[in-house]
């Protein structure tokens, strides 16, 4: 009897040292999909709530967390910089991408975040596939997790603009797509990941699906009538495709194709993400993502929002029309994924790279303060107070993304103080209209900013990258043209953007608590049981985490 006590009790010791093992591999995902909206603002989701139907964002709001009060922690706002923290779980000042485009004050020249001419273009002969992601100098969470599974599972990025699929899948991804436009219309990607397209691709690429979208004008999805949220469709604030007279429905995209750069158009019309969303789909069949023994992930980021939102400003009949047909997309998507993986075998989040500010030019019209910087009058200016202070009109060498880089070889030349000229011109610059902060970069360094638009100047600024005098500009002040909209600045028009976590180990239910968009990565680190990305500075949600 004795000896039947003990082998019982082994037996069931063998049986509780097995059980959580078993529950905590349970509750990794097959595949986690970080959908990423390009210059999304967070009251999207409220502003066409009534027209959205109940399988997209209503879906996502219903059985997945929301954080309603979430956003970016830095400046500036630009796509480039947005997939990064949110992937890399930190801000330039770590992850080292400060632009889209940014000067280099060591090659002399301005810069596109991810060209590197290693690599060539695989799908085509041209040069836009001579891309790769080594500027990003931290591992991304698409990293920790081929690292923590020895490189197995696997990483594909997809969007439209190579930045915006070939930062987030990492420097270890097995692929990243994006869309050739021009005369091409093709998926292409780069011998960074690969020598030649996978079969699954090149069947895509054959289907010819940018002709079909193509070959159909551009008119509202529902009764125009209806879309009361929006301002009239005939406005002053708007930018035309080529060829149009008007900024109006309907837009005839068969005949202004060739006007507008032939398939280069599909990036600038809803067409595009149903385009984003089929090769999405190709790409979870033609991967078998989701079936393996291993945990994959495929990063997603539908980029013709962005493209509709610069050319007719966020209160356009148009970017209202563009998210009624994208809450659709996404319905189809998530149907998708519930077939071809498992309803309960994935985790999403749905989040923006930035959002946008209302067009300067309409704000104005309503007597809302807001402005335009011309860039070419602002340098005459700060050219004229060098020569007022140091006889010299030589001593910039580059002003962009509201940033001043000075001229340290004529400076040394002309024997001047450099924390003197800096200082003079931040001091200098702030009278000029339509700027309302100016720091040097000394002040960035020696200086702990803990709060306010400072605090988000200084996660922004990278002391190797980063200019020598930081700008902020006011409230919806912009440098570009009067008709359409822009990002960048670290207002909140530009900073609230969407979390909506969902799936497998995710809660339901919302929070009004305010977080950073560089807390995705440490969240899913957390989910996925992997190390964080190793220049991470966000801190994991828990309340989201079963």
């Amino acid at each position: 009897m004795k000896k039947n006590l003990i082998l019982l009790f082994a037996f069931l010791l063998t049986i509780m040292a097995f059980k959580p093992a078993t529950k905590k591999n349970d509750k990794k995902p097959k595949l986690v999909v970080g959908v990423v909206i390009d210059q999304m603002r967070y009251d999207y989701l409220i502003r066409f709530s009534k027209k959205y139907g109940n399988d997209g964002f209503k879906r996502l709001l219903r059985e997945g967390f929301s954080l309603e009060n979430a956003h970016y922690n830095y400046i500036p706002t630009y796509t480039a910089v947005g997939h990064t923290s949110i992937y890399t779980g930190t801000t330039p000042i770590n992850h080292g991408i400060i632009g889209n485009h940014w000067y280099d004050k060591y090659l002399k020249k301005s810069i596109y975040c991810v060209t590197d001419k290693n690599y060539k273009t695989v799908g085509n002969n041209g040069m836009d596939g001579e891309k790769s992601p080594y500027r990003m100098v931290t591992s991304t969470i698409t990293d920790q997790l081929r690292l923590a599974q020895n490189m197995n599972g696997k990483t594909i990025g997809i969007a439209i603009k190579d930045r915006s699929a070939i930062l987030p899948a990492g420097h270890t991804a097995n692929a990243a797509y994006w869309f050739d436009g021009g005369k091409n219309g093709q998926w292409i990607s780069s011998t960074f990941y690969m020598d030649n397209l996978p079969k699954w691709v090149k069947r895509f690429n054959n289907l010819k699906k940018a002709d079909e979208y193509l070959s159909k004008p551009w008119n509202t999805l529902y009764d125009i009538n209806t879309y009361t949220e929006s301002i009239a469709d005939d406005n002053n604030f708007e930018a035309t495709f080529k060829g149009e007279a008007k900024p109006v429905f309907p837009h005839d995209i068969p005949n202004l194709r060739a006007k507008n750069n032939n398939y280069s158009i599909l990036k600038a019309i809803p067409a595009g993400n149903s385009f984003t969303t089929d090769f999405a789909k190709a790409a979870i069949i033609g991967e078998n993502l989701g079936k393996s023994n291993y945990t994959d992930f495929l990063a997603v980021s539908y980029s013709s929002t962005d493209y509709v939102g610069h050319q007719f400003g966020v209160a356009s009949k148009e970017i209202e029309d563009t998210y009624l047909r994208l809450d659709k997309d996404l319905a189809s998507l998530f149907k998708f994924l519930d077939t071809e993986v498992g309803k309960g075998n994935y985790t999403l989040f749905l989040t923006a790279d930035h959002a946008a500010t209302e067009v300067p030019s309409y704000l104005k019209s309503v007597k809302i303060p807001a402005g335009y910087i011309k860039p070419v009058k602002f340098l005459n200016f700060l050219k004229k107070v060098t020569n007022n202070y140091f006889k010299s009109d030589e001593l910039i060498e580059n002003i962009s993304n509201f940033q001043i880089f000075l001229n340290k070889e004529k400076i040394n030349e002309l024997k001047l103080d450099y924390e003197k000229v800096a200082q003079t011109i931040a001091n200098e610059a702030i009278n000029y209209k339509g700027i309302y902060k100016a720091v040097t970069a000394k002040t960035m360094q020696n200086t702990n900013f803990t709060n306010g638009i400072l605090n988000s100047l200084q996660n922004g600024y990278n002391q190797k990258y980063s200019g020598d005098v930081l700008l902020v500009p006011n409230p919806s002040t912009i440098v570009y043209p009067k008709k359409g909209t822009t990002h960048g600045s670290g207002y909140s028009y530009d900073t609230h953007v969407p979390i909506i976590f969902y799936g497998k180990g995710i809660k339901q239910g919302s929070s009004k608590r305010k977080y950073e968009i560089i807390d995705i990565a440490p969240t899913l680190s957390n989910l996925l049981q992997i190390e964080f990305p190793n220049g991470n500075t966000g801190k994991v949600i828990h309340e989201i985490l079963n």
